[in-house]
């Protein structure tokens, strides 16, 4: 008699067992309750360059601001390699100024006096040559050697090259500096102030700045310790957006589309509801999460959505448990 009763309360409770695995897939006829985690975006803050640490200014749990500097490094060599181009880009400044000014009045005038003095050199040595000649004529060559007209000839021909050579000069001199050269002095000139502006920009990267609204999550470097790209200083939990993150079954989905308005609750404030808006829901089922339910639903297909919160007193965190209810009956919105 024992066996029969406890057959029938075991097979009651497997009937009730039934029935709400039945049911426990269905929707409510007015609202759909989820539950899930809190999301929120993180950031790795590292220096663009390698450098020793010279200020840290956050500390864990701050919060800051877009563009506030949380971090400086040292400085000095890279500002006096900054000055160095500066002065680099200043001397090539005025070289190139030289040229597109040509020829000063002066210096005309200097290649215009040598080109005179070499015409006159050559007048001299042919005078000189000639005067030679004219004695040795007279005087059969008695007086005059062979070899002293040679050399009044060569200086004769000295004279006449030297002459040549200054009159081209000046003329290059009048015509200035080749379009070539003031072309490779520009090219010079935008050279450096790409490196200057190279240094500028290394410089304005030794400071590392928010890069938007967020709290400090973990201070992983110290003062003194050398920074590099590969080595985050700071890493940040951003403050907008937050999600929830839940999962629906299939039976589910059908109720459910994005941009429906959804209320967001947590244990630490169960009566002060937080407005969000479906923002995505996923275009593939996936099995559910190992870590949120029990090995008998493992293999159950599920569809992962998130809920868009704006979480003006940040009160929600990374990980934190939360209920989602959507209203089944509201109407279509527009997709975030």
């Amino acid at each position: 008699m024992k066996k029969r009763v406890i057959a029938g309360v075991v097979a009651l409770a497997l009937v009730g067992a039934g029935a709400w695995w039945m049911t426990r897939s269905t929707v409510p006829g007015d609202a759909l309750v989820l539950y899930g985690n809190v999301d929120v975006r993180q950031v790795s803050l590292a220096f663009g360059g390698s450098e020793r640490i010279h200020e840290l200014r956050a500390e864990e749990g701050d919060r800051v601001q877009p563009g506030q500097v949380l971090a400086v490094l040292d400085t000095r060599t890279l500002a006096l390699q900054v000055e160095q181009a500066r002065a680099a880009v200043e001397a090539q400044e005025q070289a190139l100024l030289r040229l597109r000014n040509g020829s000063r009045p002066e210096e005309i005038g200097q290649a215009q006096a040598r080109a005179e003095a070499a015409a006159a050199d050559t007048v001299l040595a042919q005078q000189e040559l000639n005067r030679l000649r004219n004695i040795a004529q007279d005087t059969d060559g008695r007086a005059v050697s062979r070899q002293e007209l040679e050399q009044a000839a060569a200086r004769l021909r000295v004279a006449l090259a030297q002459k040549q050579d200054a009159s081209k000069a000046l003329e290059l001199t009048r015509l200035g500096p080749r379009d070539e050269d003031i072309a490779q002095a520009e090219a010079l000139l935008r050279a450096t102030r790409a490196e200057l502006a190279l240094l500028e920009h290394r410089l304005a990267q030794a400071e590392l700045k928010a890069p938007a609204a967020a709290v400090i999550r973990s201070r992983l470097l110290e003062v003194g310790d050398m920074a590099s790209p590969q080595k985050p200083v700071f890493a940040l939990a951003l403050a907008d957006p937050k999600w929830i993150r839940a999962y629906i079954t299939e039976p589910q989905l059908g109720h459910v589309r994005a941009g429906m308005p959804a209320r967001v609750s947590t244990d630490s404030h169960p009566d002060q509801a937080i407005d969000g808006t479906v923002g995505y829901i996923s275009s593939v089922a996936e099995f559910t999460p190992k870590s949120v339910q029990t090995e008998e639903l493992r293999t159950s297909l599920v569809y992962e959505i998130r809920v868009r919160v704006q979480d003006t007193d940040d009160r929600l965190r990374l990980g934190m448990p939360a209920t989602v209810t959507l209203a089944l009956d509201a109407p279509r919105g527009r997709h975030p």
